[in-house]
């Protein structure tokens, strides 16, 4: 791996996406919203909602995923189905993944049927994927290599925010493309920030999830704690948001099932963000942590206790699920 893969946040990637593009994002910043049709590819609990807040902005779409049925469901809100990513490198200029995992990312845009064995020249290609930064940097140099621009754009906020969108998109890639399809991003999204080079967005995006787990393991801990010592947990948590100790999941995403009605604690953990992923999200930042010297005892610790998360087979479960493994209890 190339020395200090995300010691390109710090300063501009100069290398890639960072010549020829300024007259692409300029004409594409002037384009009417229905002129080109969009591609979507991955259709999961995130991509769903991201693709259908884009259909209800005005946004012609050609999505594709792996199970037909996710296809169905948006073809039945206006979409146009595609039979493999190759399809949408044909038919869309821009293009946005929201996939799983790195080797996903890598299927989707250089497998034999991927998007990057059609792309057209001047295509500007957007992931949402929270992967390796490296992955990123990998896609952003094929793209170059076809006349492409490739930019990474994970997201936070989760489901309910895909579903109002509001997400916050973290951004890496060429500046000023980056730019042109800001417009873009927020038909899915209410901030996007730019963070740096290609992979900055996914650095940024990984330190977020490690800190997300981490405030979801102790925001269990205390919400059992409490309970133990007598406390009602609307109470706790009453007291949580309106002091020191507040945080995210007790907010507006409880663990506790009952608490808040539309969190996924309140579904038997259905929805939301997966366990398996969270545990995925946490070993990448323990991955940059070791190839960047940086201490991180507590993403450490998380990392191992979603992985008994997964031993217990609750990988499809809410990552919010840590609430009652921690509390001894057995979730079907």
């Amino acid at each position: 791996m190339a020395p200090s893969v995300l010691a390109v946040c710090g300063r501009t990637f100069s290398k890639v996406l960072n010549h020829g593009h300024i007259n692409l994002a300029a004409s594409m910043s002037k384009r009417a919203v229905s002129q080109v049709p969009l591609g979507f590819v991955g259709l999961g609990n995130m991509g769903k909602n991201m693709a259908r807040n884009l259909l209800s902005k005005g946004h012609r779409l050609v999505v594709y995923d792996l199970y037909p049925e996710a296809m169905e469901a948006m073809a039945s809100q206006g979409a146009i189905t595609a039979q493999s990513p190759a399809e949408l490198g044909e038919q869309c200029d821009r293009i946005i993944t929201m996939l799983p995992s790195s080797p996903h990312v890598r299927e989707v845009y250089s497998g034999k049927k991927g998007i990057l064995s059609t792309v057209k020249t001047g295509s500007l290609l957007i992931d949402s994927s929270t992967i390796d930064p490296s992955v990123s940097q990998e896609m952003a140099k094929l793209a170059e290599a076809k006349g492409a621009s490739f930019i990474d754009a994970p997201v936070s906020g989760g489901v309910p925010a895909a579903e109002a969108g509001t997400l916050t998109f973290m951004v890496g890639g060429n500046e000023s493309e980056v730019s042109a399809v800001k417009d873009i991003l927020l038909c899915m999204g209410k901030n996007v920030i730019y963070c740096g080079g290609i992979g900055c967005g996914e650095a940024a995006k990984i330190c977020n999830n490690m800190m997300l787990a981490i405030s979801m393991i102790g925001t269990s801990e205390t919400m059992i704690l409490g309970k133990k010592l007598g406390l009602d947990p609307k109470v706790l948590n009453q007291i949580l948001n309106v002091s020191s100790g507040k945080t995210w999941p007790s907010e507006v995403y409880s663990p506790v099932p009952g608490l808040m009605p539309n969190a996924p604690a309140s579904n038997n953990y259905e929805g939301g963000f997966g366990s398996a992923l969270m545990t995925k999200d946490l070993g990448l930042a323990q991955n940059a942590a070791t190839q960047t010297g940086s201490p991180t005892p507590l993403g450490s610790l998380a990392h191992q206790i979603y992985r008994l998360v997964l031993n217990h087979d609750l990988g499809k479960k809410d990552f919010s699920v840590i609430y009652q493994l921690l509390e001894g209890k057995v979730i079907k």
